[in-house]
């Protein structure tokens, strides 16, 4: 996958300025696709010249110009194709903390102790903030208030998926301290 569709996809939610945009992949989109505002201005560039997205500008007094985007309906037509292929391949894990892990015998096991535990102050954080995130959308309805009445479940969906995921990398690292214990223990 590209960029192009999580950038398509974001824009389903309206119009939204580059900035906007770029905090909506800090915060809603950051649970299963990264980009640097640098990547996403250039993207932003291409699906504009590409025709599936239009760009307009906003004049502002004290302040630059800014330029809002929206999806065109070649855009929603490229994103709904998308949308029901099948993935090409499974999505593979490149994970910097796993490779030293990997080498971590012949180390000092308190820095991979602390490597682990920094991880989960990280998991942590995202939960708390993926919580409010839950929080804002589901705006005092339950979940399946929510899912019956909401326009779009989408950001909901995968909403859910970076919480599974964050969840998945607590229970790994404190499997991992409880076993570098052990190991110390009998050690």
């Amino acid at each position: 996958m590209s960029l192009k569709y999580a950038v398509l996809a974001a824009l389903l939610e309206g119009e939204a300025s580059g900035y906007e945009l770029s905090k909506v992949f800090d915060v809603s989109l950051a649970n299963f696709w990264a980009a640097t505002p640098q990547q996403l201005y250039r993207e932003l560039e291409r699906l504009a010249r590409d025709g599936l997205i239009e760009a307009r500008v906003v004049q502002q007094e004290r302040r630059p110009n800014k330029r809002m985007f929206t999806l065109t309906e070649a855009g929603r037509e490229d994103l709904s194709a998308f949308a029901v292929t099948s993935p090409r391949r499974p999505t593979a894990v490149r994970d910097e903390l796993l490779v030293k892990v990997q080498a971590m015998d012949g180390a000092d096991p308190g820095a991979t102790r602390a490597l682990i535990e920094e991880r989960m102050d990280w998991s942590r954080a995202k939960l708390a903030r993926y919580e409010r995130l839950r929080e804002r959308l589901l705006d005092g309805r339950g979940e399946d208030e929510y899912l019956a009445g909401a326009d779009r479940i989408g950001p909901y969906l995968t909403l859910m998926g970076g919480i599974a995921f964050e969840e998945g990398n607590l229970r790994w690292c404190e499997q991992a301290l409880t076993l570098l214990r052990r190991r110390t223990a009998v050690g």
